[in-house]
């Protein structure tokens, strides 16, 4: 088969650029306000509808802290002794964060720019610090919720 053969798609198509179907009436300044009047109203409507709904996932959220406030309060109140241990552990934990912190900040001074250019060396850095701070971060979490908050006698020792 030869290229003479073959027909070519043309370049260019033809468009129809004669008078078509009518253009939709122009609406009159009245009929356009009163159109945008109630397209204002119902966007107002699903506004307030929006505030209903945000109103009542605000009130759940508080509902369920407030009631895990409760039961932790209770907690402390039924187990003194040991949500004061919890709070000594917190703040030795924190003086032993900050240290660690220290000694995880000065690492990354002394080798920025072998972490920087070294995927390997990025990759041993975070296996080593990573999980520890993230451990720590959350076992500090924990002691600080269940402690007690100090009273003036304990923070004058």
């Amino acid at each position: 088969m030869t290229d003479s053969n073959r027909q070519q798609t043309p370049l260019f198509s033809q468009i129809d650029v004669s008078h078509g179907a009518p253009s939709p009436p122009q609406h009159s300044g009245a009929a356009m306000f009163a159109e945008m009047a109630g397209l204002l109203r119902a966007m107002l409507a699903a506004q307030d509808r929006q505030n209903e709904l945000m109103e009542e996932l605000v009130n759940q959220m508080g509902a369920a802290q407030r009631q895990r406030a409760a039961e932790l309060g209770q907690w402390k109140q039924a187990n003194p002794e040991l949500a004061r241990a919890c709070r000594m552990a917190a703040e030795s934990l924190s003086k032993v964060q900050t240290e660690y912190l220290e000694t995880l900040t000065e690492e990354i001074g002394d080798n920025f720019e072998v972490l920087r250019d070294g995927e390997f060396m990025l990759n041993e850095f975070v296996d080593r610090f990573g999980p520890r701070v993230a451990h720590l971060n959350g076992l500090l979490q924990v002691l600080s919720q269940l402690s007690a908050t100090p009273d003036a006698s304990n923070t004058q020792q």
